[in-house]
């Protein structure tokens, strides 16, 4: 059987528009194959979408040149705000990469030269602080050590002496004894020479009495450096005390005003209207006292001065007398009193009448108190650059009261 060929025709019958669609997306020859065909397709996709959206608008505009137009402008302009937005995300990527890759990098270069220059300086410092309060220790235990040995020499001669005194004394006293009970009274008087030489001799021992050489010198533990370092580390230290105290109402003087948050004393050349009489208060002299008692534990507190030309800042005992113009009342100026005074350009700390001149770099603002009970301490210091004024070392016998005198303006504790 001869088979017969039988010709097809492959091509559909389509509308012309259609066979040109159909021929535009399969026409092989007219590809770019170098382009990935995922872009070439979604731009052929693209351009059929652009087309169509083309002539949809071109058959529903009454004039289709005008759409045309519009339409380009508008793509014209959102395709250059996408550029722009582009090219400003670029220049954005480029300064952080510059920062990361510069600023960054020459920071942490530059931290670690400056951490490690920063832990140099802190160890210099301690050591350097270290160094020197170890010599200030060996040379303040060595001082107590001579004076311990000289303190103890001075015991053994002093036992020495008087053990032979006694000795002697004993001696004599026994044989004046035996010769009074053991001799006539008649033989008394042929033994009045001998017992005249015993009783000179009696007389010659002498009367013990104590004397400072007996005891340790307290300056022997005298030390500016320790003492600063101490007064530092107690005032900036994390463990900083401070106290709460105000002025005692009951004690301000007449001449003397103070404000209703009992904070500020101000003076006044004329006394203020007669009050009714307190023990507490002072009568005569410019002064007020503080409400906080202190018999325990370490105590500061914080004055500003600096509105003040003449002042007096301490401490005294509760028992201090308050009345008449005399020195029992004025402070430093009796035993019961000590203040740093400021008068006339001079500062002084004052005890007992006795003036001891203080030199000041510069005019405080603030001056600042230390009290330590355990050490018996007073410490006076500048309170702005904890800068120590003046110390002293006593034994307290008794409770102690701030003590404020001012007759110039006015001084603030403050809180």
């Amino acid at each position: 059987m001869t088979e017969e060929l039988v010709t097809c025709d492959l091509t559909c019958p389509s509308s012309p528009t259609g066979s040109d669609k159909t021929s535009r997306v399969f026409k092989t020859e007219e590809m770019d194959f170098e382009q990935p065909i995922f872009s070439v397709l979604s731009r052929g996709g693209k351009q059929e979408q652009e087309q169509e959206a083309a002539d949809t608008a071109k058959a529903t505009s009454p004039t289709g040149t005008t759409a045309d137009t519009e339409s380009g402008i508008f793509s014209g302009e959102y395709e250059n705000q996408l550029v722009d937005v582009c090219e400003k995300m670029q220049l954005q990527a480029q300064r952080i990469e510059r920062f990361i890759d510069q600023t960054l990098t020459a920071k942490e270069q530059k931290l670690q030269v400056v951490a490690s220059k920063a832990r140099e300086q802190i160890l210099a410092q301690v050591t350097a602080a270290r160094e020197a309060l170890e010599e200030e220790e060996q040379r303040l235990l060595e001082e107590v050590q001579r004076e311990e040995e000289r303190v103890e020499q001075c015991l053994l001669t002093q036992r020495a002496h008087w053990s032979q005194a006694l000795s002697r004394l004993t001696q004599t006293r026994s044989g004046l004894v035996h010769t009074l009970t053991h001799t006539a009274d008649a033989q008394l008087v042929t033994s009045v020479q001998e017992i005249s030489d015993r009783m000179e001799e009696a007389d010659g021992v002498g009367e013990p009495c104590d004397t400072d050489q007996l005891n340790l010198n307290p300056d022997c533990s005298d030390s500016k450096l320790l003492r600063a370092l101490w007064a530092t580390a107690v005032l900036l230290g994390p463990n900083a005390y401070g106290s709460s105290s105000k002025f005692d109402e009951r004690t301000v003087s007449p001449l003397l005003s103070l404000s209703d948050d009992l904070y500020t004393l101000t003076f006044h050349k004329k006394a203020r209207q007669l009050q009714l009489y307190d023990p507490a208060r002072f009568d005569c002299w410019p002064n007020a006292l503080g409400s906080l008692s202190m018999s325990s534990g370490t105590h500061s507190w914080v004055v500003d001065v600096g509105q003040s030309g003449a002042f007096k800042v301490g401490v005294c005992y509760t028992s201090l007398e308050r009345k008449g113009s005399g020195n029992g009342a004025r402070l430093g100026h009796n035993s019961q009193s000590w203040v740093l005074s400021h008068y006339d350009g001079d500062y002084s700390f004052c005890h007992a009448g006795k003036k001891v001149p203080l030199q000041v770099a510069r005019k405080p603002q603030r001056i600042g108190l230390l009290l330590d009970w355990p050490s018996q301490t007073l410490l006076f210091y500048e309170a702005d650059s904890s800068t120590v004024l003046h110390s002293v070392t006593h034994h307290f016998s008794a409770a102690l009261l701030p003590a404020f005198a001012v007759t110039d303006r006015s001084i603030t504790i403050l809180h």
